[in-house]
């Protein structure tokens, strides 16, 4: 027999009662009895007491750090270099030597273009002084020759080269000349080449000064 029968079976005037009758224990089981499951929880029911819920404060908020102020700022017009001092360096030491080496080329430009003016009013004024023919010859000189004053200091060199391959030619034809003659007085049937050996000197000779050697020396002049 369980105790609710048990509890039945003695009334009010049997000698068992029901504990569970009592108020106190009725009163407790209905405030920690659980709701139903077909029953929606109202937390907001101030029915029903809670205990409170410890909380730990949070900590104060620290103040924020603000970024150093740099106390020399950079203006903005003014340029970083990243590790370019030295190409920069040495690109400007590059610049400097092209700049010298091109007043030095001016320089030797316009010492020479001075040269040529100087040359050109000298030779203007100047007096015919070639070929040298005593002063007594009724023929006059024709040419004015004068290499270190009308050429320029490059090319002096060249023109005398070239004057002294003129003056080759013309002692080959003298000896020419000279080579005929004896031939012509051993054999006389030598008499036609004696006779152009000195058409040839005296026609190769001034005609090679006029149309081979003047142009050139006019040239470099």
């Amino acid at each position: 027999m369980s105790w609710q029968q048990a509890a039945r079976n003695s009334g009010p005037g049997g000698t068992d009662s029901n504990p569970f009758e009592d108020p106190a224990v009725l009163e407790h089981s209905t405030e920690h009895r659980e709701p139903a499951l077909n029953q929606l929880y109202n937390p907001f029911d101030g029915s029903r007491e809670f205990a409170p819920i410890k909380t730990t404060p949070l900590p104060p908020p620290q103040p924020t750090e603000q970024p150093a102020v740099c106390q020399n700022p950079r203006s903005p017009t003014e340029h970083r270099s990243y590790g370019t001092q030295k190409p920069t360096t040495m690109l400007t030491a590059d610049l400097l030597r092209q700049q010298e080496e091109l007043e030095k080329k001016a320089a030797e430009l316009d010492r020479k273009e001075r040269e040529l003016q100087n040359t050109a009013i000298s030779s203007s004024i100047s007096l015919n002084n070639w070929p040298p023919l005593p002063s007594f010859c009724p023929v006059k000189p024709c040419f004015y020759h004068d290499i270190k004053a009308d050429i320029p200091r490059d090319f002096q060199k060249t023109v005398s080269v070239m004057y002294y391959l003129w003056m080759l030619s013309s002692v080959v034809l003298f000896l020419n000349l000279l080579g005929s003659l004896a031939w012509f007085t051993v054999h006389v049937e030598a008499g036609t080449h004696f006779g152009l050996s000195i058409l040839w000197l005296l026609l190769f000779t001034p005609c090679s000064f006029v149309c081979w050697y003047r142009p050139l020396y006019k040239a470099f002049r």
